[in-house]
């Protein structure tokens, strides 16, 4: 008896690695529920038979067979209830896929059924809402480039026109050309450095510098402009600040769209404040204005390109036009070096922009 029963464990187990390797090659998750069942409860069936077959007389092996048969069309038919209701489901999210890829972004799946397709179909409705939102930031993207590209292009144009029909002299208008050229070419260089952001093709050389010879390098850039238009701009900087590992001109570039960003937003006598502090394994760099500050309802959308907050699409002294990729640009050339870019209101009213650099 102990020998027969060995024989038969030692035959269903290998018999059961054999189906199962079979089962995995099927190509349906329907197809493969049924086969599971099947294996599941047949093969222990099968074998529970064969042990009858020899040790029962014929009557009760009938008996047997009788139980087995119909334990199996059982398992069989919730199998087959079972997966018709997996199939269906997941037609459902191939259908929304299918529908995706063929344009229509804003088809969503409902998100029903077990907690695994649940979980998919939950999935599938983020890929789809954040490939709709991405194709409408490139559209708007589009349009405000066009529009900021369109007017310097318009001037310069009407300029040429007036110097060539003799209303002004030739070098009339030289000055304002060359600044609309310098606009152009700034928002140029602004979107291709955007883009390779995004598309990760932008490389940085990082080396550990003090934090604070950053900040009074860039607040140096700006004293001329603080001087003329009142503007007290402070630093406030932690003594013993340790080193930061990063690009320091990728840094540079952030310090200088974050401070010219405050100096816009700031009235004529008001402070910008360019602060430095020591937090847990980094340096924390805010920089805040006695401003405008930024409005609660959509400062999420502060970090995106082309987004100006009240309307705030603005000129500066030369005629320039603000586009709004600063802060864009900042928060990727942040996250490219490992840190992280918040916007926000101080509490005195204002508004705060802080980043972190990583220790080395």
């Amino acid at each position: 008896m102990i020998v027969l029963g060995a024989a038969v464990a030692a035959a269903t187990l290998v018999a059961g690695l054999v189906l199962a390797l079979g089962v995995r090659r099927l190509r349906t998750v329907r197809s493969q529920v049924v086969a599971t069942a099947l294996v599941s409860l047949c093969l222990p069936l099968v074998a529970v038979s064969v042990s009858g077959l020899i040790m029962f007389h014929m009557g009760a092996d009938l008996g047997i067979l009788a139980v087995s048969a119909a334990a199996a069309v059982a398992a069989l038919s919730c199998a087959l209830v079972v997966s018709s209701s997996i199939a269906r489901r997941l037609a459902t999210v191939r259908k929304g896929a299918a529908a995706m890829a063929a344009g229509s972004l804003t088809v969503r799946v409902p998100v029903d059924g077990p907690a695994e397709l649940a979980e998919l179909a939950t999935s599938f409705n983020a890929m789809a809402e954040s490939v709709e939102r991405l194709f409408a930031t490139r559209r708007e993207v589009v349009a405000w480039a066009s529009h900021d590209l369109r007017s310097p292009i318009a001037s310069l144009r009407a300029m040429i026109e007036a110097t060539e029909d003799g209303v002004v002299a030739p070098g009339h208008y030289l000055p304002a050309m060359a600044d609309r050229v310098l606009a152009l070419g700034g928002l140029v260089d602004d979107l291709f450095e955007l883009a390779s952001l995004d598309a990760g093709a932008l490389t940085l050389e990082f080396e550990v510098v003090p934090p604070d010879r950053l900040v009074n390098r860039c607040l140096g850039g700006f004293a001329a402009e603080a001087e003329r238009r009142r503007i007290r701009l402070e630093p406030r900087l932690d003594e013993g600040l340790p080193g930061v590992r990063c690009a320091p001109e990728a840094i540079e570039r952030v310090l200088d769209n974050l401070v010219a960003n405050a100096f816009r937003f700031t009235p004529e006598g008001g402070s910008v404040v360019v602060a430095a502090e020591a937090v847990g394994d980094g340096v924390a760099v805010t920089v805040e204005d006695s401003g405008t500050g930024f409005d609660p309802a959509t400062v999420d959308r502060a970090t995106e390109p082309f987004w100006q907050h009240d309307g705030a699409r603005s000129h500066d002294d030369a005629g320039r036009s603000h586009a709004g990729l600063g802060l864009s640009i900042a928060k990727g050339l942040v996250e490219l070096q490992g840190g992280s870019l918040l916007v926000g209101n101080r509490p005195g009213g204002g508004g705060r922009v802080s980043f972190t650099l990583l220790r080395p």
